[in-house]
């Protein structure tokens, strides 16, 4: 009997980690996961997680694609796998664009499309990237210069007033969410002109250095390095790049759509995470449709390998609409009580030793909703994760949105976050558009509409300072035990919209139920709901 093909991509780079496809499955996970080591390079743990979920051996593979970053693409010999025994033959180097752009576009519902890929830099010097995508291929039609310099891109110049305000430069969602507190208007000068379809930047170092330079340079003044929010030029600098990355995208959009002659527009990198350009992207008339897988960082660069590896291997492009994010693996029952047993098997492991209870549940969206209603918050753990940075209802920490005493209270105390970031709302499909701005769907949280005035009281713990919110729609179908939860808050609260962030404290968001425990008693969440199990504080 024929088997299947299996073929298994993998990231070498920050964000490491592993997908496999079959005819049908799709699993992928990030190897922070596994590891709770946040950006966390490495595989392995990854690849073995997605051959269990799979129930296959590392014989069954058919094909490896591997990417990374850097000015070449990994050779075969320099991956590892070999050491596993898989040969060259079967080791295959991706582009690390071309990798995020086939999970733009075959992750997409578009048969013919524009592909933009912006990040903060890939092979070859690659920072701005495009595509024509149709049935029949993905083909580059352009991008950067190769001798501008990688400090002179978009995602590159992010990262560097990301780092001259004090964070990590995968930490650029902290600036995004900052500069709706500036005022950007001290900062004349453009930071980058897109000629036809290219961009030129004004940076000319990486990093921090990049901005003291720049600020010699033109005189401006971005406060003190490391200010972290607390100084108003640090602040207003954030709105500069957040301001100038929002024009320029919107252009380069534009020129990109106009030589592809292609109306969809499917937009992967890091830069596509920027929900609030994105929101300002998909409104121009030149897009008539807008697409950006969740994993559209580094975080998905495995998946786009397995997805080339597919159209390698087998000849077909493979065309996966998604609904979802739900790459990772459920976890059985018997799975869960070994954790809550403390069973050392389980792998839990607990920062804090916390007493508790827990029981199992008839209807725990029903006991979840009332505990919401009731100013509880919660930790949500339901089915697989998700593989993007963002919590969509499987991996998230829910609460009241409808005061702002639920957001300073997951900023103080269980978060532990900077109190100028926001939280986002999961709203029902069917209600989004009576409450949000929002005239197509969310499902993955990269779109940051304005509130509609008349119901922003009503949800005040989701709006930002600017008005508007990174809204998550949500359909029961795709997720039935959230879109339950939220129908019940709804019919106790008349508000279809719950609170959401991620289910983590400055650790990776959990990934098994023994994360999801440890979590819970290291910080100060009021339960825990665990598949159709409660956990309570004793």
């Amino acid at each position: 009997m024929k088997r299947t093909p299996c073929v298994v991509g993998i990231n070498l780079g920050h964000d490491g980690g592993a997908a496999l496809i079959t005819d049908t499955v799709m699993v992928a996970i990030g190897e922070e996961r596994l590891n709770r080591t946040r950006y966390s390079p490495g595989w392995e743990a990854s690849l073995l997680y997605c051959l269990r979920a799979a129930n296959l051996a590392l014989d069954d593979i058919d094909l490896v694609a591997v990417s990374g970053i850097g000015r070449t693409r990994p050779a075969p010999t320099e991956t590892g796998l070999t050491h596993l025994g898989i040969d060259l033959s079967r080791i295959a180097p991706v582009d690390h664009h071309l990798s995020h752009a086939y999970t733009a576009y075959c992750l997409s519902p578009y048969e013919t499309a524009t592909v933009l890929v912006v990040d903060g830099g890939g092979n070859n010097n690659d920072t701005e990237t495009h595509y024509a995508a149709t049935p029949d291929g993905i083909e580059r039609l352009g991008g950067n210069p190769p001798t501008r310099p990688r400090a002179g891109g978009i995602g590159a110049t992010y990262e560097a007033f990301t780092n001259w305000l004090g964070w990590h430069e995968q930490e650029a969602g902290k600036t995004m969410a900052l500069a709706s507190y500036g005022d950007p208007s001290l900062y004349l000068a453009p930071l980058f002109d897109v000629v036809n379809t290219q961009v030129h930047g004004r940076l000319t170092r990486t990093h921090a250095p990049g901005i003291a330079d720049l600020a010699a340079r033109t005189g401006f003044d971005f406060g003190p390095y490391d200010s972290r929010g607390a100084h108003e030029l640090g602040t207003n600098a954030a709105a500069y790049v957040q301001g100038e990355t929002e024009r320029a995208l919107c252009r380069l959009a534009e020129q990109t759509i106009a030589a592809t002659g292609l109306g969809n527009l499917c937009f992967a990198g890091g830069v596509a995470l920027n929900c609030v350009a994105a929101d300002k992207i998909h409104r121009l008339i030149a897009v008539t449709g807008y697409f950006a897988p969740p994993a559209a960082s580094d975080r998905g660069q495995a998946l786009g390998c397995a997805l080339y590896a597919w159209h390698r291997f087998t000849g077909d492009l493979p065309r996966r609409p998604l609904s979802s994010d739900y790459f990772g693996r459920d976890y059985t029952s018997e799975e869960i009580e070994q954790a809550l047993r403390r069973d050392p098997p389980s792998g839990l492991v607990e920062r804090r030793r916390t007493p508790f209870t827990w029981r199992r549940e008839s209807d725990i969206a029903r006991t979840a909703a009332q505990m919401i209603a009731d100013g509880k918050i919660i930790g949500w753990f339901q089915g697989g994760s998700e593989l993007g940075p963002r919590a969509l209802g499987a991996r998230s920490i829910l609460a009241d949105p409808r005061t702002t005493a639920s957001s300073h209270a997951l900023n103080e105390r269980i978060k532990h976050r900077e109190a100028f970031r926001p939280f986002a709302p999961s709203i029902l499909a069917d209600h989004a558009g009576a409450w949000f701005d929002l005239d197509v769907l969310s499902p993955f949280m990269l779109l940051a509409p304005p509130v509609r005035p008349d119901h922003a009281d009503k949800i005040a713990g989701v709006v930002h300072v600017d008005g508007t919110a990174r809204v998550q729609t949500v359909d029961p179908a795709t997720a039935p035990a959230y879109g339950a939860l939220i129908e019940h808050f709804h019919q106790l609260t008349g508000v279809p919209v719950v609170l959401n962030t991620s289910f983590n404290d400055r650790e990776p968001i959990v990934e098994s139920p023994a994360d999801a425990l440890a979590t819970f008693q290291a910080c100060d969440l009021d339960a825990a709901c665990i598949g159709s199990y409660l956990v309570e504080r004793s």
